[in-house]
């Protein structure tokens, strides 16, 4: 019996049908819902033409435009910090030394544990406190704390993500590097790691994407980030005595969904660009010649003829 008999029944035309019905009623409650949001916001004139008209000001524009420039360097600097030490971590948390084994279990659980919100404002206070001590200076340490929080948490998840990908390659492959007489480092370099990033890269980036959403935290820093402008502009705009908290929510959210779906649509490419690859020597049709450069490396011994076959010229 197949794994997939086990796990998932195949529906039937009855089930199929009610699967159907399932989905349409669904999606009817989801529009309803939706329909009536709209209306409700519609009533509240949310929709004033008024109300979005901020949005064609050069300064609001500008706002804006700057939220998002530091949102993206933040996400930026977080995500390779992050893949940096998920390496790290991962290959401490497979090592044959106890101490470091230990030491890269403990961080990794401490991190994930504590909820990431806490883990910024506490760097925040660390580094306000003692900024002249570190150098830093205008808005650095909301910068640094929000940058080492996403890349301690982060950092951890990934290496998880990395480990898994690890043990998941076969033990014959780095039993077959060992025998040729590679190092352990150099099995993990290039063997196991290679692999594991390729077999986790749509994790990986779904991770990222987790990155560039948390960096909204640096609003709870006063760290003039999307969501922080977005908050001023909100409350500093009125419109015929009226806040554009709607509106302002309505364009931030929608940034914050296109840059995620952009990150998802680049895993998406990353992964089919995978499945493309082709790795190792193709295999020849019965009959065909294989040439010299498919079956070998440059400077390789070439393999003695069967008895009984000649090799070369007779002189």
């Amino acid at each position: 019996m197949s794994g997939a008999s086990v796990l998932y029944d195949v529906p039937g035309p009855k089930a199929k049908v009610r699967n159907r019905v399932y989905s349409v009623i669904g999606s009817l409650a989801v529009l309803a819902v939706l329909a009536f949001v709209v209306m409700r916001l519609n009533d509240k004139g949310q929709f004033d033409p008024a109300k979005w008209n901020i949005f064609n000001y050069a300064g609001v524009r500008t706002s804006i435009r700057d939220g998002m420039l530091v949102t993206l360097q933040v996400f930026a600097v977080a995500a390779v910090l992050s893949l940096v030490l998920g390496v790290l971590l991962a290959v401490a948390r497979l090592s044959d030394h106890k101490p470091v084994r230990w030491l890269a279990t403990g961080f990794i659980e401490l991190f994930r544990a504590v909820p990431l919100l806490i883990t910024v404002y506490a760097l925040w206070v660390i580094l306000l406190s003692n900024r002249e001590d570190f150098g830093l200076s205008g808005n650095q340490p909301q910068f640094w704390a929000l940058v080492l929080g996403l890349t301690v948490y982060n950092g951890s998840v990934q290496a998880e993500v990395l480990r898994a990908g690890i043990l998941s390659v076969p033990k014959g492959q780095s039993e077959a590097a060992y025998a040729l007489g590679l190092s352990k480092t150099q099995v993990m370099m290039t063997v196991l790691i290679p692999q594991a990033v390729r077999a986790m890269m749509p994790t990986i980036i779904s991770q990222l994407v987790v990155t560039l959403k948390d960096t909204s935290l640096g609003f709870v820093i006063t760290y003039e980030e999307l969501l922080y402008s977005a908050r001023q502009m909100s409350t500093n705009i009125i419109v015929n005595g009226e806040d554009v908290y709607i509106p302002v929510i309505i364009v931030t959210g929608s940034l914050y969904v296109a840059l995620c779906m952009a990150l998802s649509a680049l895993a998406n490419w990353i992964e089919r660009r995978g499945r493309q690859a082709k790795t190792g020597i193709g295999v020849a049709e019965a009959g065909e010649p294989v040439a010299a450069t498919d079956a070998m490396e440059v400077g390789d011994a070439v393999p003695d003829a069967p008895a009984g076959e000649k090799t070369g010229k007779e002189n």
